[in-house]
């Protein structure tokens, strides 16, 4: 007699038939009888169970009798109505996660595309949605993939209000030195995750108030650990008042600024806010006048310099000269080759 077929030839096949039948009888399972169910081993067996729990949240309850294990998926004496997104819903979201990925890191981005392939099952049957329509351009942007563990003790850290002890590499100098923050808010700004903090005691010494709160890039922290110690989220923080109402991701004393612009640059920057007190003066020549506030000169004027001769910074007078000797330096570096 040929030897009966094996249906659960492959794991993927063992993990589908017993997510089903957990899922679908309601009973408990010994770990001996699922064994035999699916020709496995009881190691096996244990994998697809946490493998279950880990990728789809599914609560899997085990219980002994005697010397045996059991498993089941407890159902809610009341199931709540499924409610399901729209296909446009769905879309945006599609769209949004696209735009996205790169910030998040390809593991994060895959629990986000786990997400949205469970909730594209509960569109009406015949609805379809897909990631296909979008795309991003990435060129000049950091790979977070290295750097998922860290986004994940920051978002334990934020979500339990505890302090974390950081190992941070700065840009200027490339030293790294340890830190105990309180993190706030992660953010995103060009193509790039900051997070902001303030400033933990370090134990065994004296806190010292500083200057300012720090910004940190996350990608520069180096190694991470969620402290047992607890702090309370800072009632006078807003970071829309903080952040977003002038022109520049550092903060330092405020100034305002006034640019020429002209040709193309003229178009470009009056499709964009770049500070939410900005003015826009047409002049019958085809310049315009733009007038903001700022808070960090460098970055003010490398983004003078992108629009090259386009943009003629008239005031302020400090950051007009900056420039002068920006631009005359590199005048200099190319001349000299």
């Amino acid at each position: 007699m040929p030897e009966k077929r094996n249906i659960y030839r492959s794991y993927g096949d063992k993990l589908i038939s017993l997510f089903a039948r957990l899922l679908f009888s309601g009973e408990s399972y010994s770990l001996t009888d699922l064994a035999r169910i699916l020709h496995c081993s009881k190691q096996t067996v244990l994998r697809l169970v946490d493998d279950i729990c880990r990728a789809y949240n599914i609560d899997i309850e085990e219980t002994f009798e005697g010397n045996r294990k059991y498993f089941r998926i407890k159902k809610p004496g009341r199931i709540p109505p499924a409610l399901h997104l729209t296909e446009m819903e769905l879309n945006v979201l599609y769209m949004c996660q696209t735009f996205a990925k790169h910030l998040l890191g390809d593991h994060l981005y895959e629990e986000a595309a786990q997400a949205l392939l469970k909730s594209r099952a509960l569109l009406p049957e015949g609805k379809g949605s897909t990631v296909q329509h979008f795309a991003s351009f990435r060129p000049g942007s950091i790979d977070y993939t290295p750097h998922q563990e860290t986004f994940r003790s920051l978002i334990e850290a934020m979500d339990e209000s505890r302090i974390c002890e950081i190992d941070y590499q700065a840009l200027w100098d490339g030293k790294t030195k340890t830190f105990y923050i309180k993190p706030l808010k992660i953010f995103s700004h060009q193509d790039t995750v900051y997070l902001h903090v303030r400033m933990a005691r370090t134990p065994g010494e004296a806190y010292k108030e500083p200057e300012f709160d720090p910004l940190l890039a996350v990608h520069r922290i180096r190694e991470i650990e969620v402290t047992e110690r607890g702090f309370k989220f800072p009632k006078d923080y807003d970071f829309e008042k903080q952040f977003n109402q002038e022109f520049g991701v550092i903060k330092d004393e405020s100034f305002e600024v006034e640019v020429e612009f002209t040709g193309w640059a003229a178009k470009y920057v009056t499709e964009r806010t770049w500070s939410p007190d900005q003015k826009v003066k047409k002049k019958a020549n085809g310049k315009t006048i733009l007038t903001f506030t700022a808070s960090s000169d460098p970055e003010l004027v490398s983004w003078l310099l992108s629009f090259k001769d386009e943009a003629k910074l008239l005031k302020p007078k400090w950051v007009v000269e900056k420039v002068g000797k920006t631009t005359k330096k590199m005048a200099e570096s190319y001349a000299s080759r």
